[in-house]
């Protein structure tokens, strides 16, 4: 639960976005799972959704328009839209350019937990405005509670 008692928002790193809908499996079908039963919330923005576009594009992934579709149609229905200022906070410097939107999203969107698998981004944890956790972090403080 969030501090509010409702399901907490939460920003999902792209990178653990395409894990949890192109690899699957133990964690990431726990968060998969959370995401699409309203156990968490995932928040989203113009910049993040457009990276995580790019990224099921890569040829790596070898995965067909169709594909990613359905892909994103695993995820994107179930997040909340953040319109991002056009005069955004200024976040905690970090190490990555890259990781700004995510951290603004967090910033913008209240959001309660920011997940992510990401060094520069973990590196943060304790100094920025909401908790910054891996998935398995995630998993064990907030989802475990929840179903006990």
């Amino acid at each position: 639960m969030s501090r509010s008692g409702q399901a907490p928002r939460v920003v999902v790193d792209t990178n653990v976005v395409l894990s949890a809908l192109v690899f699957g499996g133990g964690r990431w079908d726990d968060l998969r799972i959370a995401w699409q039963s309203g156990q968490c919330v995932p928040l989203a923005c113009k910049p993040t959704v457009s990276e995580l576009i790019r990224v099921l594009a890569y040829p790596k992934f070898r995965l067909s328009a169709i594909d990613q579709h359905e892909l994103l149609s695993d995820y994107l229905p179930y997040c909340t839209s953040v319109n991002l200022p056009a005069r955004l906070p200024k976040p905690i410097q970090c190490r990555d350019a890259n990781d700004l939107p995510f951290l603004h999203l967090a910033q913008v969107g209240k959001s309660d937990y920011l997940i992510s698998g990401d060094a520069d981004l973990l590196s943060l944890a304790g100094t920025f405005c909401c908790p910054i956790v891996t998935a398995e972090e995630f998993i064990g403080r907030c989802l475990a509670t929840e179903n006990q």
